[in-house]
């Protein structure tokens, strides 16, 4: 027998105190900790805690922040009045980055786009071999498998030959692949530490409300003078495959330079977050301030996103790249479920005449992504933007607009990516450069299909709206 039974009659029953109580803590947490959502997040976190608050409420303890409180208090940074076009990094962009604390524009030399897993791997195992003082390598998954091993034997020689080995692998991620023994990494002479470990009570762990926030970005750096970045995890399938898994379409790329110094202090952030989050999570925000200098060229720019950062700085800038799009928007990515703004964007593109194609795997590696992802697609197909279908997975994430642009690197075009993780993307400025870009994509529609427009049934539509709501909008 329940203890409520026991209260007077009238007396409030459980259910609604907890939907009571669970309504207040998300009101006043979202006011204080300025927790920006779209309406449909908001929407979905209140339906929850209102039809289910017994479920509703622990989960939105465990995973409803989405910004560190540091971030939403940072200090509005002053923004110069006129940056010219230098290079081809538009002004626009670079005024829109300064307010939003991100990083400068930076030089670069050398950037190889690789083509496949093959000159990926080639040129992620050169780099490592190439370091001296010190190498910093921070990924999602750290795979089981033939690829994790050989990349961990490059590691244990380098850490062998005096150079600071760090490797920060996310804590959700290096569950995915299944765990390595960390304790006999450290003994190679490698410092390994995990992002956001999930296994801790979320009532003790410094984050608590915070269970969900993971860290996807990608980042192999050599003495703060080569990086190696893009949207493969650290795995077998991401490369060359196996012969029990094939490999997946991707992309990467590397480069020397000033953007290689801009990594290695990204990474910098990351590795204090993730080893002393009791002292560092309050600390770190996005209100440190980068000097804009003198940049050779041409200019790159890193657009880092997730808690850390005030605004959602990615989803900030394809917007605003989008709405100024004036011939084509060309992108690729393995989950297509933007939110309702961004959508809206690409559709009044398309229904404006400028070319939206975008390229996603026929049938992703996941299920849920794929039922959530039909309705923008029939909304984009209707408006006039062409969805290509691959055969093959697809786990590249880029977008190229126009010849103002190319953005390469870790981000989907979902909501969790775009508004939850934390993530990285390169944004190229260089016309050369952005063809590079472009002509790869163009490579990977030679064997796709074109996405046809069906009307759903009730039940697939509801289905639909469903998965959205609970799985890519929470």
């Amino acid at each position: 027998m329940a203890w409520f039974e026991f209260l007077p009659e009238g007396a409030i029953p459980l259910h609604g105190l907890l939907t009571v109580l669970g309504l207040l803590v998300y009101i006043l947490g979202s006011h204080a900790l300025n927790q920006r959502r779209h309406p449909s997040a908001a929407i979905a976190w209140v339906m929850s805690i209102l039809l289910l608050p017994e479920i509703g409420v622990p989960l939105y303890l465990m995973f409803g922040t989405r910004k560190l409180p540091k971030a939403a208090r940072r200090p509005v940074v002053a923004v110069e009045a006129d940056y010219p076009d230098e290079a081809g990094a538009p002004g626009w962009m670079q005024r829109l980055a300064a307010a939003m604390a991100m990083p400068p524009a930076a030089g670069y030399r050398a950037l190889h786009v690789h083509q496949d897993g093959s000159q990926a791997r080639l040129a992620l195992f050169a780099l490592i071999d190439s370091a001296r003082e010190r190498l910093e390598i921070s990924t999602f998954i750290l795979g089981r498998d033939a690829f994790g091993d050989a990349l961990l034997e490059r590691l244990a020689v380098r850490a062998q030959a005096g150079v600071r080995v760090r490797l920060l692998v996310d804590g959700v991620g290096s569950l995915m692949a299944g765990r390595r023994d960390f304790e006999k990494i450290r003994r190679q002479g490698i410092e390994v530490t995990q992002f956001a470990p999930p296994l801790r009570s979320p009532f003790q762990w410094p984050l608590r409300g915070r269970t969900n926030l993971r860290n996807h970005r990608k980042l192999v750096v050599a003495d703060r003078q080569r990086v190696w970045s893009g949207g493969r995890n650290l795995a077998d399938q991401y490369f060359e495959g196996s012969a029990v898994t094939p490999a997946w379409i991707d992309l990467s790329f590397d480069a020397e330079g000033q953007l290689a110094a801009q990594a290695a202090e990204l990474f910098e952030h990351d590795w204090n977050f993730a080893c002393r989050p009791s002292q560092a999570w309050l600390e770190r925000g996005s209100e440190h301030q980068w000097q804009k200098g003198a940049a050779s060229r041409p200019l790159a720019q890193w657009l880092p996103s997730g808690p850390d950062y005030a605004d959602d700085t990615v989803h900030t800038a394809l917007m605003t790249g989008v709405f100024r799009a004036q011939r084509q928007i060309f992108a690729v990515t393995p989950y297509l479920v933007p939110d309702e703004s961004l959508l809206a964007a690409l559709v009044l593109a398309a229904r404006r005449g400028v070319q939206v194609d975008i390229i996603v795997p026929a049938r992703s590696n996941h299920r849920l992504a794929d039922i959530a992802r039909n309705r923008a697609m029939r909304d984009l197909a209707r408006a006039g933007a062409r969805v290509w279908l691959s055969p093959s997975m697809v786990h590249a994430k880029a977008v190229v607009i126009d010849d103002s642009m190319a953005l390469v690197g870790s981000v989907n075009l979902d909501s969790r990516s775009l508004f939850l993780n934390y993530e990285l993307m390169a944004v190229f400025y260089a016309p050369a450069e952005i063809a590079r870009f472009r002509d790869w994509l163009k490579q990977q529609c030679v064997n796709t299909k074109p996405y046809v427009a069906s009307e759903p049934g009730l039940v697939r539509y509801m289905l639909e709206g469903l998965v959205t709501w609970t799985a890519f909008q929470l």
